[in-house]
């Protein structure tokens, strides 16, 4: 079968392609010509950190631009200050322009640890919306009826439910469909929940006559707990700036039933290779833990090389195997007779403020001695080691005044 190769590559970790025939009629027309296609993605920089799920279509582009293509990232400067609607009954405050480009700035950079930077063209929505006049947006709003918006399943279920749903949320379809009329999308990426709006550029395309686009959609990438998808908010998020050492001990943290889900859509293995992994693990031949450190160490080295991948390794087996504590934990100096706990801990910089000392007490995650700490007004009054959650610690050690 012709492009047989590049549709192995390219089917990886993809949930749902709209349609495969045309697909395969892009790649045609694109080795016909000699010019690559231009594949969407868009984001709304309403914050900077990035997880290692919203990097799942960011891996797909990476694979079309190792094919040859090139990677069109739209900066949703317009679309942040909506928010994509949820089925929560909240708005997101507006984002000044200044915030949007420093939230972007900070969002490509841990983007190009995956994407090839000179093979990445970089949009903004206030490219084609800053001029667009009022008469302009009605038309594009004529192409569309309220029956086609309100069978999204978000919206029918915030109306159904009483919830609120403004107007401006339903233009956010609109403006992304928009997006890929502006920058003459070949195939835009997304996950599974962007379908309506992702389908929406296809036909918002076909209304001005271009070639419809190409939707290759992605599963969510499941958190670590198993149970929601990855979040920030749940905690539950292997962050793209989160040391080696974190984003191996998160991974050792999933659910044995997530391992072959994050070697799909968080690795770059290849399918063969993953389907192996599969068949040894539901052999019973092995242990899991096993293939679940191949699967840490394989994310590290993605982001932080393979080197690092190995002492991550070493350090998390002293920490959880051997039960000794790393060498090079942080030491705080005792230079008086006793000293809070919470400010020990806010002081050495383990932790960021008193309402995170105060948390992690309640959710019985420090221990001194073994002993669980719960108690805010808890005093150090001699040298000890503080382990906080599963891989912090601090030594306190004293100082002589």
């Amino acid at each position: 079968m012709k492009f047989e190769k590049e549709l192995r590559k390219i089917r990886k970790g993809v949930e749902e392609i709209i349609t495969e025939e045309g697909l395969i009629s892009k790649l045609a027309h694109s080795e016909k010509t000699g010019k690559p296609l231009r594949i969407k993605y868009g984001i709304d920089p309403t914050g900077y950190d990035v997880h290692i799920g919203h990097l799942v279509p960011i891996r797909k582009m990476r694979d079309w631009q190792e094919l040859g293509h090139l990677g069109v990232i739209i900066i949703g400067d317009f679309t942040a200050q909506i928010g994509d609607p949820t089925g929560k009954d909240e708005s997101r405050p507006p984002l000044t322009a200044e915030q949007v480009k420093k939230n972007a700035e900070r969002y490509m950079e841990q983007l190009y640890t995956v994407l090839d930077e000179d093979l990445t063209e970089v949009r903004w929505q206030s490219e084609w919306f800053g001029a667009m006049k009022m008469s302009e947006v009605l038309q594009l709003m004529g192409k569309f009826t309220l029956a086609q918006f309100m069978a999204h399943d978000t919206f029918r279920k915030r109306y159904e439910s009483g919830l609120a749903l403004g107007m401006h949320e339903l233009m956010y379809p609109l403006l992304q469909a928009y997006d890929s009329v502006a920058v003459y999308a070949d195939v835009e990426l997304g996950a599974t929940e962007q379908k309506f709006n992702i389908l929406a550029g296809r036909d918002m395309q076909k209304y001005f006559e271009m070639p419809e686009q190409v939707a290759m959609l992605s599963p969510i990438l499941m958190g670590t707990d198993g149970k929601e998808k990855m979040s920030k908010s749940l905690n539950n998020y292997i962050a793209i700036f989160d040391s080696a050492k974190d984003k191996y001990g998160k991974t050792m943290s999933i659910p044995d039933d997530l391992i072959i889900n994050y070697f799909n859509y968080a690795t770059q293995l290849d399918p063969d290779e993953i389907e192996s992994i599969r068949k040894q693990l539901y052999s019973g031949k092995i242990n899991p833990k096993i293939i679940k450190q191949r699967l840490a160490r394989e994310i590290v080295a993605l982001y932080h090389g393979p080197e690092q991948a190995e002492q991550a390794e070493e350090e998390f087996n002293l920490i959880f195997s051997q039960k000794e504590i790393p060498d090079d934990i942080p030491v705080f100096q005792l230079t008086g007779s006793d000293i809070g706990l919470a400010e020990a801990l806010v002081m050495s910089g383990v932790c960021s403020s008193g309402s995170e000392v105060r948390r992690l007490l309640q959710q019985n995650a420090i221990t001194i001695a073994g002993k669980k700490i719960n108690d805010i007004s808890y005093k150090i009054e001699d040298e000890c080691i503080i382990k906080i959650g599963k891989r912090r610690f601090l030594e306190v050690k004293k100082v002589s005044s």
